[in-house]
C-alpha cells in the first residue's frame, strides 16, 4: 500500500481529509528512498518508528469536524500504517533477529580514506 492509500484509510477511520494524514505516512515510507524493496520497512515500520512519528509530528493531529475538531493520536495513525502493511507491530529487535554480525560492526576493521577522496587536495584555481 502506498502513502496516499494509507492516508485515505486514516481519513475513513478518523475523519478529515487524507492530506492531513499524508505527512505521517510519507515519513514512514520515506525509507523507500534508501532501499527499494520491502527491507525499507526495517527503518521505520516498527515500535520505534511509531514513537519517532510522535516526536516529529506531535502527540495529536487536530482533525476538523463540522462544528468542532477531533484530536487523533499520531501514534495511532503510525500504528495503523504498520498494521496495514505487516499485520502486526514489530520492534526493531524483530528485524535484526538472526542478522549476522560482521567484524566491521564492532570497529575491528579500520578503513582509511585517501585524502584526495576528502577533496583536500583540490586545486584552488589560484595562479602561483
Amino acid at each position: 500500500m502506498n502513502s496516499w492509500h494509507h492516508a485515505q484509510s486514516s481519513a475513513r477511520k478518523w475523519g478529515g481529509e487524507p492530506g492531513l494524514y499524508l505527512p505521517i505516512h510519507e515519513f514512514i515510507d520515506s525509507s523507500k528512498q534508501v532501499i527499494g524493496d520491502v527491507r525499507h520497512r526495517s527503518l521505520y515500520h516498527h515500535t520505534t518508528g511509531v514513537w519517532l512519528c510522535q516526536r516529529i509530528f506531535g502527540v495529536t493531529l487536530d482533525i476538523p469536524k463540522a462544528r468542532s475538531s477531533v484530536r487523533v493520536p499520531v501514534r495511532l495513525v503510525a500504528e495503523q500504517h504498520v498494521l496495514e502493511d505487516l499485520g502486526w507491530l514489530p520492534s526493531p529487535a524483530d528485524y535484526i533477529d538472526g542478522m549476522p554480525i560482521h567484524p566491521w560492526m564492532s570497529g575491528a576493521q579500520r578503513k582509511t580514506i585517501p585524502l584526495s577522496r576528502l577533496l583536500l587536495n583540490q586545486p584552488t584555481g589560484e595562479a602561483s
